[in-house]
């Protein structure tokens, strides 16, 4: 099993260009089960959940072809990549598939939608808490959905179709919208989506429907309509770029100071981080080729935080911000309010010397004059980034285990710190 290994004590000055999002590609992929038509991604980063997910579309008989290294943008890590699901050939998401990644459940949309019935795997628990599928189940009931509990499994029926509705989410969810947003694209009649997450990465994916011929109005805020047409066509999307490696990158500069260009990066899909960042005693330039982020031996101030949906400080750089203010002139508080136990870091900071308490959800972090390089391992995705982020200012070596939990979101980031300075690098153990 791979690990990474940094030894800390360099500054980052260069670019870093910023791969596409994530979680933005995920949804876009799956929307591909929508339409017979081909359906062309652009900007679509190499993770180890996107490789899991063209497994997962292929089972259900979605074909699919990947271009290259390069797109159309300046990453030079992007691919493009064509989708045809012109014959869906198995409604069946098997357990050993979606118990790797939890979005894997949001194919029950679409084949729903498009097929009349779905038999999709209950993806279980998590690292990070919970996270119950009853909202994406709740939500495709109102649109007439039968849907029952068998064997874990979730057997979804709509012989008739789906038909549209007022729903209200009781809370905000990210996932249960994307699903919801694709299956009402095809409902007979109209749907209205009310307390609808704004993440950018719902409207990249109404943008992307609304492409294929769908008609979605007011993605990006807390209500979206959704009139439903008879079918989708294929079209040609980008995914957007990752808001959260962005933010990931502007706090490794925060850390070990430097200068560094984010190239590509848009700063009004993170203002809330950039912000938070300025307070922080970090210097972010907003340009029209990305982000510049430096911070020039000046200490780090404190800065306290609470985890919300967007436009809120986002849960998936919590731990990140954490890392960074670990060597802060001062005390911070970080409360987190969407996942529990999404503090499991803690513990493998406080291994490389960092002084952090906990009291319920909210992490008290007080800054120490230095860290100390240690072997960490990593429990979660993001988590695993944050270890790194405190490596990079340890002194000496810290080795972090288990980082197949980096490659799931991160794309060859050893190779884009190292390119800029920081002395990172993979090694099999």
């Amino acid at each position: 099993m791979d690990q990474i290994k940094i030894r800390g004590g360099n500054a980052l000055n260069g670019v870093i260009p910023v791969s596409g999002a994530k979680n933005a590609a995920l949804p876009l992929m799956i929307a591909a089960l929508l339409t017979p038509g081909k359906l062309t991604l652009e900007n679509v980063p190499h993770l180890a959940d996107v490789e899991l997910l063209l497994r997962i579309l292929g089972n259900h008989g979605a074909d699919y072809q990947v271009e290259g290294r390069r797109g159309d943008g300046g990453s030079n890590y992007a691919r493009t990549i064509h989708f045809t699901a012109r014959d869906i050939v198995d409604l069946t998401a098997p357990y050993e598939l979606v118990s790797k990644m939890r979005a894997s459940f949001w194919v029950i949309g679409p084949l729903l939608a498009r097929m009349g019935e779905a038999r999709v795997s209950l993806p279980g628990g998590c690292a990070i808490g919970t996270r119950p599928v009853d909202l994406f189940i709740d939500s495709l009931q109102h649109l007439g959905a039968r849907i029952e509990i068998e064997n874990g499994y979730a057997h979804a029926t709509a012989p008739r179709g789906l038909q549209g509705a007022r729903y209200r989410f009781p809370k905000v969810s990210v996932g249960a919208t994307h699903v919801l947003l694709m299956a009402a694209a095809l409902a007979k009649g109209d749907t209205v989506i009310e307390n609808a997450a704004c993440e950018p990465e719902v409207s990249n994916l109404a943008d992307c429907l609304n492409a294929m011929g769908a008609k979605i109005s007011g993605a990006g805020t807390a209500t979206i309509e959704i009139s439903g047409v008879t079918s989708l066509s294929g079209a040609r999307c980008r995914v957007i770029p990752d808001r959260i490696e962005t933010g990931t990158y502007a706090m490794a500069v925060g850390m070990t100071g430097g200068d560094v260009l984010l190239e590509g990066a848009e700063a009004d899909a993170l203002e809330t981080v950039l912000t938070t960042l300025e307070r922080a005693g970090v210097a972010i330039e907003r340009l029209n080729s990305g982000i510049r982020v430096s911070r020039n031996g000046h200490g780090l101030e404190p800065v306290d935080v609470t985890t919300d949906p967007w436009p809120g400080f986002p849960t998936d750089l919590q731990a990140q911000l954490m890392a960074m203010m670990t060597r802060a002139k001062g005390v911070s508080h970080i409360t987190e309010t969407i996942f529990e136990n999404r503090f499991m870091h803690v513990q493998e900071l406080a291994r490389l010397g960092a002084n952090i308490s906990l009291s319920g959800q909210t992490a008290t972090v007080r800054g120490v004059p230095r860290l100390k390089g240690a072997p960490v391992m990593a429990t979660d995705l993001r988590a695993s980034v944050s270890l790194v982020i405190a490596g990079l200012a340890a002194e000496g070596e810290t080795t972090i285990n288990r980082v197949y939990h980096l490659d799931r979101g991160f794309e060859r980031l050893e190779e884009k710190l190292g390119q800029c300075g920081g002395d990172v690098r993979r090694v099999s153990s």
